[in-house]
């Protein structure tokens, strides 16, 4: 397996609230991890908040056993969104409007599991092309959903930025579970915040990415692009070929 992270702060944003992990070691019963936050939140509050959900993620999968995929990384979001509230509430820096996105995936055989809350999202890509896997927890993503708005409107809708669900909004968080099998050859998966996502559209994702010499000199096009594109928000990538031979880092 190969693997590539990489965050920037952008071209307006004085912090960067984006927070990446990757690991291609075995933690608690997964043989991988990988995760990308969006801290949403005042000074110091989005940093901390993206920061807080992967650590606490991964403590509580390393602490996992005898528990099928689906519980372990579910039940390790809705640990980091306790945690995050508690936080919250007992630091007056922190009260009021801190919270994060993630998508958490990892790999067993050819299966791809992962697990998202909000609109950080989760790519797969091939010669055959671009496929959203992760759907986005948005208001946007709702109307389309709903028909009001078609999903070419949604990319520039003036609300495109505001997420339906998030670590650290309520007590008890939706946390949303998928499953699919990867082809040998080929496949790579690419996850990212909305800081490119919004800023590069799926099309040139592709082509930077199946253009790209390897995976570390795509993530690092990719951050290029959003930049050049305006770099309104923070930037976070993580890419990975599941059944390449070697890691890089």
């Amino acid at each position: 397996m190969k693997t590539f992270s990489i965050t920037d702060v952008g071209m307006v944003r004085q912090v960067n609230q984006d927070y990446v992990f990757t690991t291609g070691k075995p933690l608690g019963i997964l043989q991988n991890l990988f995760v990308v936050a969006d801290g949403m939140g005042g000074h110091q509050a989005g940093d901390y908040a993206s920061k807080c959900t992967v650590e606490v993620m991964i403590k509580e999968i390393a602490k996992s056993e005898g528990e099928d995929i689906e519980r372990v990384l579910v039940k390790a979001i809705k640990a980091a969104n306790r945690e995050i509230i508690k936080e919250a509430s007992g630091d007056e820096h922190l009260k009021g409007g801190m919270g994060t996105t993630v998508v958490a995936a990892t790999v067993k055989e050819q299966m791809l599991y992962f697990a998202n809350v909000g609109d950080s999202r989760l790519y797969l890509i091939n010669q055959g092309g671009i496929q959203q896997l992760s759907k986005d927890h948005s208001l946007v993503e709702e109307m389309v959903r709903l028909g009001g708005i078609k999903p070419e409107e949604a990319k520039h809708h003036p609300d495109k930025n505001i997420i339906t669900r998030a670590i650290g909004a309520k007590a008890d968080v939706d946390v949303d579970f998928y499953e699919h099998r990867l082809k040998r050859g080929g496949d790579i998966i690419l996850m990212c915040t909305d800081g490119l996502s919004n800023m590069v559209e799926d099309e040139e994702l592709f082509h930077i990415v199946q253009g790209s010499r390897d995976i570390v000199e795509a993530g690092e096009m990719l951050v290029e692009a959003a930049k050049e594109n305006g770099g309104t928000d923070n930037i976070g990538v993580v890419l990975f070929e599941p059944f390449a031979d070697e890691v890089s880092v």
